[in-house]
């Protein structure tokens, strides 16, 4: 199979949408169809523990964002209650009290109710204010990048607003972001959409080169016509021959740049499969953590030019992929950039994703050592448990 693809390659991996170029002219060589196979999902236990230290997170930063945006960062209970925002949040008074009085390393209770932060809350709030500063260029280009991945180079604000805190955006940027940003972005609402869509003014080349693209030789310009896909698994998960001869040759199939044009791609074929991966591997790169939930990219098929059931790569290909079942959620990891561990590699760690750890250090410090211990050891619930062993998923459509 490899052999018959690589003779149609050249030409096929580099091809950007150069303010919407023709698709490539190589639809004629594509004969290969899905292969069946099948692997298991085995629990990686450092991996669910990256995502399990997050619980509780967003809905403190959350809180971190109305408190520290009043005079002094301090508010008062019945004015934190008076937001519906943070009402909806907590599921009513009694979770928000709840809350304030289990993350007392973040929350301190004044005397008359008032609510403000503690030491250690606003020391890494104003880091983070100060990394959000100097990180904005990188932010902007991501964002510009990931509207790029998309086929009308734009995204329902909906989207975008389910994709924020992966992306490390403010919660207010649309007034602050954006406007800044009026040569790059664009909000529209088309007419009869109710939606208001954000867009991208225009295209740049020199974004539109993937993280793979870059990783090899150096990103100085190698060939990139059939590059492989970084690949590791789980301790323990163990592949039928049938299984390593499949991935060889699919790893030496063409390579679609996320960023060329996939229409002259016939989405029955593993080529086109290989082009479905990365645009997600290229994706989870644009996070500051390299995941996002299974759900914020479920209703982005049309806009990546995806075909139906699309996120079944996430089982397909559990080397490149880790789907995360804690949390009462799928999150989808990118294992490369956790190398085997729990923690973020140095060349992938975000200043922001280094603050976030920081946060949830000190939340974890509230915690009776019971249910401390309990979160540091990655522990899992009796339903994560089941699925221990693996378990097995049809790999075609």
């Amino acid at each position: 199979m490899a052999g018959r693809w690589l003779r149609a390659a050249r030409g096929m991996g580099g091809r950007r949408r150069r303010g919407w170029s023709e698709a490539p002219a190589f639809a004629a060589e594509q004969r290969a169809t899905l292969v069946n196979v099948k692997l298991k999902w085995v629990k990686d236990r450092a991996l669910d523990g990256a995502v399990s230290r997050e619980r509780d997170l967003r809905a403190a930063h959350h809180l971190l964002d109305v408190v520290s945006a009043r005079p002094g960062h301090r508010v008062s209970r019945p004015e934190l209650l008076a937001d519906s925002s943070v009402r909806r949040a907590f599921g009513g008074v009694d979770g928000v009290d709840a809350f304030l009085a289990r993350y007392h390393t973040l929350f301190a209770l004044r005397r008359g109710g008032g609510v403000s932060l503690t030491d250690a809350a606003l020391n890494l709030r104003r880091r983070e204010v100060d990394c959000l500063v100097e990180s904005e260029p990188d932010l902007v280009s991501r964002l510009r990048r990931l509207l790029m991945l998309t086929l009308p180079r734009s995204l329902p604000l909906h989207t975008v607003d389910l994709l924020r805190w992966d992306l490390g955006l403010p919660r207010d940027y649309r007034a602050s972001i954006l406007r800044r940003y009026p040569d790059h972005f664009a909000l529209d609402q088309p007419e009869g959409d109710e939606r208001v869509w954000l867009r991208l003014l225009w295209w740049d080349d020199g974004l539109a080169v993937s993280e793979l693209e870059k990783s090899t030789a150096g990103g100085g310009g190698g060939d990139t016509t059939c590059l492989p896909f970084p690949v590791s698994f789980t301790k323990g998960f163990g592949l039928r021959s049938k299984c390593i001869n499949w991935l060889k040759e699919w790893q030496a199939l063409p390579y679609t740049s996320p960023y060329a044009d996939p229409s002259g791609l016939d989405r029955r074929t593993d080529v086109s499969e290989k082009r479905n991966v990365g645009v997600f591997h290229e994706l989870l790169h644009l996070t500051v953590a390299k995941r996002t939930e299974r759900r914020n990219v479920s209703n982005m098929r049309k806009l990546l030019g995806m075909p139906q059931k699309f996120t079944k790569v996430f089982e397909r290909h559990p080397g490149i992929f880790y789907l995360s079942r804690v949390l009462g959620t799928q999150t989808v990891v990118l294992r490369e950039a956790y190398g085997g561990g729990s923690l973020l590699l140095a060349k992938h760690a975000h200043p922001l994703a280094t603050i976030r750890e920081e946060y949830s250090a000190v939340m974890r410090a509230a915690l009776p050592p019971r249910r401390r211990r309990s979160r540091e050891s990655d522990s899992c619930s009796e339903q994560d448990e089941e699925c221990v062993g693996g378990e097995e998923f049809e790999l075609t459509e």
